[in-house]
């Protein structure tokens, strides 16, 4: 069995007043664990993270793996959302990933849902989302003993959206009610009605979902599976620090796989 990754961090979102601290860190902590279980891993970081970027290197790494490989897909950054203009989500919103370069869209969940559903049969695919995935949903950066800032990457700061400002006021009045898209099992770090932090852990910047999950990841057993693995991470997020409650989207044998196939868990 094969396994590969692609580990995605943003701190830098240029022109945006939006900037991130911990995003690169999550990118390299996940690269180095995937490492450890003997994944081959590329990364995107900062200005490396084009959308063009994003789209090729999820498509490269999904197109390698064959029957049986296991593909984890990470990403750590800014979320937003589109307006859905092909009528396939409940709350007229299409969730999206913020790569670099701006001005280029957003990598919404249609693009997505091609890219993950794209793979050969029997490929174990994991995306792990520090982010959001809706308009509701935003990163905040927050240094130890420091006032919260909101780090939410509104719609509007994508120039093409500009046009349709009243219509997208309109929409996000509306509940947000995303749905799964493409099959992957997916980890995401907040509800679709919650915050995700950008957050400080002994001076060094992180995601406070990327930090919770790595740790608890280290205490699991051999051959943990990711039902074990979320509720470790529920143990301690929400917490009173960050509010954030995290979300497992898998069908009921995705829950029964080996986390990252277990190669570094403890006994």
């Amino acid at each position: 069995m094969a396994k590969y990754a692609l580990c995605i961090g943003i701190n830098n979102y240029p022109g945006t007043q939006n900037d991130l601290s911990g995003c690169v860190n999550d990118a390299k902590d996940w690269a180095s664990e995937l490492k450890g279980r003997g994944f081959e891993v590329e990364q995107l970081l900062d200005a490396q993270a084009t959308k063009a970027a994003m789209v090729e290197g999820m498509r490269a790494v999904i197109g390698k793996a064959k029957y049986g490989d296991a593909v984890v897909i990470t990403y750590s950054g800014h979320g937003t959302w589109e307006v859905d203009e092909n009528g396939d989500e409940p709350d007229k919103r299409d969730e999206a990933l913020c790569p670099y370069d701006l001005a280029s869209g957003p990598l919404i969940d249609d693009e997505l849902y091609e890219l993950f559903g794209d793979r050969e049969r029997g490929v174990r695919l994991l995306v792990v989302a520090d982010s959001c995935h809706s308009g509701t949903v935003a990163r905040f950066f927050r240094e130890e003993a420091e006032p919260r800032r909101v780090k939410f990457l509104a719609p509007e700061d994508y120039p093409q959206n500009r046009a349709r400002l009243p219509r997208m006021r309109l929409i996000e009045r509306a509940p947000a009610r995303g749905r799964s898209r493409g099959g992957a099992l997916l980890l995401a770090g907040c509800q679709d009605t919650e915050y995700s932090y950008d957050a400080s852990f002994r001076g060094r910047p992180n995601g406070a979902f990327t930090r919770v999950a790595l740790d608890e990841l280290q205490k699991l057993k051999k051959d943990a599976n990711y039902s074990a693995w979320f509720k470790a991470i529920q143990g301690r997020l929400p917490s009173t620090a960050y509010p954030q409650t995290p979300n497992m989207v898998a069908t009921s044998s995705q829950k029964k796989w080996p986390v990252l196939e277990s190669l570094k868990a403890t006994d």
